[in-house]
């Protein structure tokens, strides 16, 4: 992705627009008008099946799987108001875009997909409301969502959240007719742009739940045109996950088939991911666990908001668990979200010991990377960052502020992450097939490829063997799977990655195995390739830190360090086969310089404080899980007792509540 640092014109270029008055705006998406300068692009129809190329052994498509525009109504208040839907898919097709701060900003390679998620409460409206050849301007609700200036623009944005938090539909606004009209042009814009072997842009909004300022939104995403709702289900309909789920269920009896991802987890101040009790303080059940994994069979693992991996606090014993963390609710200045039930790896710590003693694991779901930009365009890389917030962040002056707008640091945002999605085709239905079977990863944003399988029988040459991919699939099974028991030895693990050829070296491939005994849970980090011939310590088995190559003043390295390619067959030797177990891989680039410290380098100023002047940028992969059929005699019967949830309540930093009944245990 490529912009022009030199074009920035004072701290918001944006705020001078909006001044001159133009922050009125009339969209293009309704012909989906490539903007001046690009060249235009032949958008074909559906191809022949026959005619798009297939692999049955799959090939890796990146894409973006969380994107808004200045049809959200947050977007459009912050300042994004010139571009849609349709400029959105055209930079993800490698099209040069204009970034609501002026300057133009373009993929430096394409993506293979992308899903436009815009909010879907009052989807379009606010963007109407200010077009004055819009009917929707001449409505008499229309002047309270009218902004010819920034400060009007938040009062706008503070008057439309009143509604939203309290779940009251806006005077005016909730025509269906309306509502529909808006729906179908947005449906009709990602149909023009859907290239079948080509390019695939989904269909694909978000539901918008934060109750008392915790986030549970999801994105959701449809297989295919063929049979879409009337209307989107919102947050205005219902905030609680489970009538979500409920419509979703209520969508595929009438022939659409949907899935949703769930995001920032680390903002939900442990509501994301309960263990006692649901979002209508029920107590949980197998019918609901099983809700949860026929709906929700995906989250993201990393996004602008931060990382839901783990924190220092949850995983002491993990050197590499304080990547890229933000902690707070969004929309409150100086709060803080508790990390018990909001991260992925004690969800699937929790999962196995609610199957061990309950009979059900709700958490069984895969991990992808993605954004939640909302500037129509989206920043990837480090080295060319451009926020993903209009005016709050569209300028290095603007990032480097030290503001904290609605919680957020604006100098801990991070770029992007992209997932990575193993599928035989570059379609709607290959990918999102993909994305049910949870054949995908997350990553920082870079594009490491990465793959693996856990079998019980790989040879330890068998990345010797052209077909090796052949002998995952066929001996096991791939990142996503179940690996049932069997008995006698140890199960083993393919895993691969081939770094992103525009980025970093790799510095290690490790492996995050989490396990139940005793009530306890245990989680255990393995490095098991790394670069160069560095040594594992022979009592904790971890690898030294690979050597930095990053100038800090100059904002610059090389890649004389680290490794193009790492692969592995390893054997989990601690191997327990009466217990529920997970395996993740985690790849490592080197050390690169971070935003922060590239933007610190155009300003002439000294790096941030509060942020690492570097980062490993990383991929993650989605788990393979093992099921014991012995566990239930091993573990007690009731042995393993389950966290209660904490307070959901917004309060004050404080340090995190203890883990209350489940103990941890933290494997070195």
């Amino acid at each position: 992705m490529m912009s022009n640092r030199g074009k920035f014109a004072g701290s918001v270029a944006v705020v001078a627009l909006l001044a001159g008055g133009a922050y009125l705006a009339q969209s293009r998406d309704a012909d989906a008008v490539v903007p001046d300068g690009v060249l235009s692009v032949s958008l074909a129809q559906d191809a022949p099946a026959a005619a798009i190329p297939s692999n049955p052994d799959r090939d890796v498509f990146f894409g973006q799987t969380h994107n808004h525009t200045s049809w959200s109504m947050d977007a459009f208040t912050i300042g994004n108001t010139l571009t849609g839907p349709a400029e959105a898919y055209q930079f993800a097709m490698g099209m040069p875009i204009k970034h609501p701060g002026g300057y133009e900003v373009k993929l430096n390679k394409p993506l293979d997909f992308q899903g436009v998620t815009d909010h879907s409460e009052y989807l379009g409206m606010i963007r109407l409301a200010n077009d004055p050849t819009s009917p929707v301007s001449k409505l008499p609700i229309a002047d309270k969502l009218k902004a010819s200036s920034p400060e009007q623009a938040m009062q706008v944005f503070k008057y439309l959240v009143s509604f939203i938090a309290t779940n009251k539909p806006i005077p005016g606004l909730a025509d269906p007719a309306l509502t529909k009209s808006v729906w179908d042009e947005y449906v009709a814009i990602s149909e023009k742009y859907n290239q079948p072997g080509k390019f695939t842009a989904f269909v694909s909004y978000e539901w918008t739940s934060a109750p008392g300022y915790q986030n549970m939104h999801r994105n959701i995403f449809f297989r295919d045109s063929k049979h879409l709702p009337q209307v989107p289900f919102t947050s205005m309909d219902s905030d609680k996950a489970e009538d979500l789920w409920a419509w979703m269920d209520g969508q595929r009896k009438s022939g659409t088939d949907l899935l949703a991802i769930s995001h920032n987890g680390n903002l939900s101040n442990g509501l994301m991911f309960p263990v006692s009790t649901d979002g209508k303080g029920k107590p949980l059940t197998p019918a609901w666990a099983q809700e949860r994994l026929n709906n929700e069979p995906l989250t993201e693992i990393h996004q602008l908001k931060g990382t839901s991996e783990t924190t220092p606090e949850l995983s002491p014993n993990d050197e590499f668990a304080d990547y890229e963390l933000m902690n707070f609710m969004i929309g409150l200045d100086n709060s803080y979200s508790n990390p018990h039930g909001s991260f992925v790896r004690e969800a699937y710590q929790h999962g196995l010991a609610m199957q061990a003693s309950r009979g059900y694991n709700p958490y069984k779901f895969g991990m992808v990377g993605a954004g939640d930009s909302h500037n129509t365009v989206t920043a990837y890389t480090q080295s060319n960052y451009f926020g993903g917030h209009a005016f709050l962040d569209g300028s290095p002056k603007a990032r480097l502020a030290g503001t904290v707008e609605a919680g957020m640091d604006i100098v801990k945002l991070s770029t992007s992450g992209l997932a990575g999605v193993w599928a035989e085709q570059n379609t709607r239905e290959s990918i999102f097939d993909a994305m049910r079977r949870k054949e995908v990863y997350g990553t920082s944003g870079v594009r490491i490829k990465v793959r693996m399988f856990g079998g019980w029988n790989y040879p330890a040459t068998v990345f010797g063997q052209r077909d090796w991919v052949k002998v995952g699939y066929r001996n096991g099974v791939p990142m996503g799977g179940d690996l049932r028991p069997r008995k006698g030895g140890a199960p083993s693990f393919l895993v691969w990655a081939l770094k992103d050829p525009d980025d970093g070296n790799l510095d290690r491939i490790q492996i995050v195995k989490g396990w139940t005994k005793d009530t306890k849970l245990y989680e255990k980090v393995y490095d098991v390739a790394w670069a160069g011939d560095r040594r594992p310590d022979p009592r904790t088995g971890k690898v030294p830190a690979i050597r930095s190559t990053v100038d800090i003043k100059n904002a610059s390295y090389t890649n004389t360090e680290g490794a193009v390619e790492l692969k592995k067959v390893w054997r989990d030797p601690d191997f327990d086969p009466s217990l529920h177990a997970f395996y993740y891989v985690r790849v490592l680039q080197i050390p690169t310089p971070r935003w922060s410290t590239y933007d610190a380098k155009a300003l002439g100023v000294a790096p941030p404080k509060g942020v690492s002047p570097t980062v490993q940028e990383r991929a993650w992969g989605s788990p393979i899980w093992y099921t014991p059929t012995t566990a239930q005699a091993r573990l007690q019967k009731n042995g393993v007792r389950i966290a209660a949830n904490v307070d959901p309540r917004p309060k004050a930093k404080a340090k995190p509540a203890n883990r209350g009944l489940l103990t941890l245990a933290t494997g070195s």
